[in-house]
């Protein structure tokens, strides 16, 4: 009876503290944090873009370029003092000389580990898949204001919750001043010279981020997210990152599991030349001969080419990655 007693004491003592030791745990899970992560303001994201279009076209060296550059500079300014510009002589495929503007707004400099948010500022200086007024300038609303918008939205949440990443946005400008004749020599390198640019003289020295995400036309009703070609050869990780977080948030209607053809846009450079793994999302419209947007590169690119709606799974998105790393 001795034994049994002693043999009952030690079940009691082992149960009670694995019963304290479950209890404990189930403590600790229950007051780990969730990871806040600010709300994405679509109807301010909105205005940033209509902001944007009331300059008018932003072709470069034009009066509207002049102008939404400063704008773009004084509203980044207001949400982070660590603000720099990016100025250089240019010459275009038409033979025309310009200045380079890219904009870059930091988010806690001083961390190491780092994302890279871009999209270009500049528009399209002619019409060309329009059936009239293909040599006059467009508004460049969804192709230019979009990206720009929704980067800027993120960049006054960043202003009001520090994220445990380093956050760096970048404006690239002279994306869209490519020639648009496709069969030229040269046509492939008149597009995307202000990341070129960039990925060529960094604006920190040896400067390194962790991946980066790249939004270009990223405004129109009912538009699809595909994993574009180069953002799978050299970003995959990051596209199922980016993917998974659309789905959990309801946007799988934007982000589709479907596989498209690479194409030339900012992210070229940031892969091949800075080296920095980067995803483009941009729309792809299979009923296009183009494959973009219907509007794309015609003066039907106006604010009624936006829909809040996809801003918002957009926005929500990469606001959601963000916070959570």
């Amino acid at each position: 009876m001795r034994h049994f007693a002693i043999i009952s004491l030690f079940l009691t003592v082992l149960f009670s503290c694995q019963e304290e030791k479950k209890s404990t745990q189930s403590v600790k899970k229950q007051t780990k944090k969730p990871v806040e992560v600010p709300v994405f303001n679509v109807d301010s994201a909105y205005h940033f873009i209509q902001e944007q279009v009331d300059f008018g076209p932003r072709y470069l060296s034009s009066k509207g370029w002049e102008q939404c550059g400063d704008y773009l500079v004084q509203k980044l300014s207001a949400y982070t003092p660590h603000l720099q510009e990016q100025n250089s002589r240019i010459t275009t495929y038409d033979g025309k000389s310009h200045t380079l503007r890219n904009i870059i707004a930091s988010f806690s400099p001083e961390k190491n580990n780092r994302i890279l948010l871009c999209a270009h500022w500049d528009t399209r200086h002619v019409a060309d898949h329009d059936d009239a007024r293909q040599n006059e300038p467009i508004l460049g609303a969804n192709d230019g204001g979009s990206g720009v918008g929704v980067l800027i939205e993120i960049a006054r949440l960043l202003s009001q919750k520090e994220s445990r990443m380093g956050i760096d946005i970048i404006l690239f400008d002279a994306e869209d001043y490519g020639d648009p004749n496709s069969s030229s020599p040269n046509s492939a390198i008149s597009w995307c010279i202000g990341s070129k640019y960039w990925s060529e003289n960094p604006h920190v020295p040896n400067y390194y981020a962790q991946y980066g995400i790249l939004l270009d036309m990223v405004g129109a009703k009912d538009a699809r997210f595909t994993h574009e070609g180069l953002s799978r050869n050299y970003a995959q990780r990051i596209l199922k990152k980016v993917w998974k977080t659309a789905h959990n948030l309801g946007h799988s209607e934007y982000f589709a599991y479907q596989m498209t053809p690479q194409i030339i846009d900012d992210h070229l450079y940031l892969n091949t030349v800075a080296n920095i793994p980067t995803i483009d999302i941009i729309e792809f419209d299979m009923n296009t001969k183009s494959g973009f947007n219907k509007h794309w590169h015609t003066h039907s690119d106006d604010m009624n080419n936006i829909d809040k709606n996809t801003l918002n799974a957009v926005g929500q998105t990469i606001t959601s990655v963000i916070y959570n790393e």
